[in-house]
């Protein structure tokens, strides 16, 4: 069987959430079937500027075919289409025009599919609301598998995306609540779908002592594991974990483990770590006290289920549905909705080393039976 995972950006050293998740499942279908990956020459996802070479690669193995971006986006015209189609009355071009100028516009890549789906048995787009899904998916249609990533945003209502979840093979659903929006939106029922893991590759051990020694960090501490980002939540999370450190707290600090896509705060108890690798990640996490996460928008969170699996507790924001609902059916951790919440719910796991151990516990079951 050959299988083609497209994906807008492709590479080991890439954290975003859609990107790793598409990684991960390339290299260990690997195993099972002949796979390649189709994806575009960007690696910014603000610009998807052109930075790496055309043509054919390998990444840990895998066979990676790169197409070219045929513009860039521009952030400013792309929000005022944004702002345009989400808050008035359009047209279908409208949002077709949208699409073009969200990226990464790669007519190459299209056009590669509809020569050659044949070559394929099964085509695995990643993230609905990119131009290389969109239209991909509408050229290999029988053979389209969607993993659709989406999250409770404006994007979702759009009326190009409700046949578009209709008219694919089959979807791949990352949770219970994401497909439940779904549903919501584009009454695909009938459409066959499975909420589907993602599998693992986490450490039989870990070493905190080896963080520490690295580090010179000796205190407590929660951590945020992903890229640091306004959209993720991580704005919010800079100012309530400060009022909890003037407020509540005369110890616990916050270590950050991944790309910074705004400043950090220079703060005597906020520690940025930058990207790291797998087995320092790993480290790090066997010497926290919980992992933070703080977004609003999430279909899955692969480092909440890898905290669980390394018994760290979670404290996760309780706006969004996908990071509630995981937590709850875990029983592995707290959430918030407000500072007053996140300071008492802080508070209950830095000081009751109980309840971080029931919760750890809990979490690494849930873990192994998922």
């Amino acid at each position: 069987m050959k299988l083609a995972v497209v994906v807008q950006r492709y590479g080991a050293d890439l954290n975003g959430g859609a990107e790793l998740h598409a990684r991960y499942i390339a290299e260990r279908l690997a195993r099972h079937a002949d796979v390649e990956v189709l994806t575009t020459c960007a690696r910014d996802y603000i610009t998807w500027r052109n930075e790496l070479p055309e043509g054919l690669n390998k990444v840990n193995g895998i066979r990676v075919r790169r197409f070219a971006v045929s513009r860039e986006r521009d952030p400013h015209d792309f929000g005022r289409q944004s702002e345009y189609v989400f808050g008035n009355l359009h047209s279908i071009a409208d949002e077709l025009k949208w699409l073009r100028a969200e990226g990464p516009t790669s007519p190459t890549l299209v056009n590669h599919l509809r020569r050659s789906a044949s070559d394929y048995d099964y085509v695995i787009f990643f993230s609905y609301r990119y131009y290389h899904t969109y239209h991909g998916m509408r050229a290999t249609p029988q053979r389209a598998i969607l993993v659709p990533t989406a999250e409770r945003d404006p994007a979702l209502g759009l009326t190009i995306f409700g046949p578009a979840f209709r008219a694919v093979r089959a979807v791949m659903y990352n949770s219970h609540e994401e497909r439940a929006l779904i549903h919501g939106v584009s009454a695909n029922r009938d459409v066959p779908g499975v909420v589907v893991g993602v599998g693992s590759k986490v450490p039989k051990m870990a070493n905190a002592a080896r963080f520490r020694a690295r580090t010179g960090f000796v205190g407590r501490f929660a951590l945020y594991v992903g890229r640091i980002d306004e959209n993720k939540g991580c704005a919010e999370m800079f100012d309530y974990f400060r009022r909890y450190a003037a407020q509540v707290s005369r110890s616990m600090e916050l270590v950050l483990i991944g790309s910074a896509m705004m400043p950090v705060p220079t703060h005597p108890r906020i520690r940025h770590l930058g990207f790291v690798t797998d087995e320092e990640k790993y480290d790090t996490m066997a010497a926290a006290d919980l992992l933070l996460m703080p977004s609003y928008f999430e279909s899955l969170s692969m480092v909440t289920i890898e905290a669980w699996a390394m018994r760290l507790p979670v404290l996760v924001n309780g706006r969004c549905d996908v990071l509630r609902g995981q937590t709850i059916r875990a029983n592995a951790g707290l959430y918030y909705e407000s500072y007053g919440e996140f300071a008492e719910a802080l508070y209950a796991l830095e000081s009751n080393r109980a309840l971080r151990h029931t919760l750890a516990n809990d979490g690494r079951t849930y873990y192994e039976r998922h």
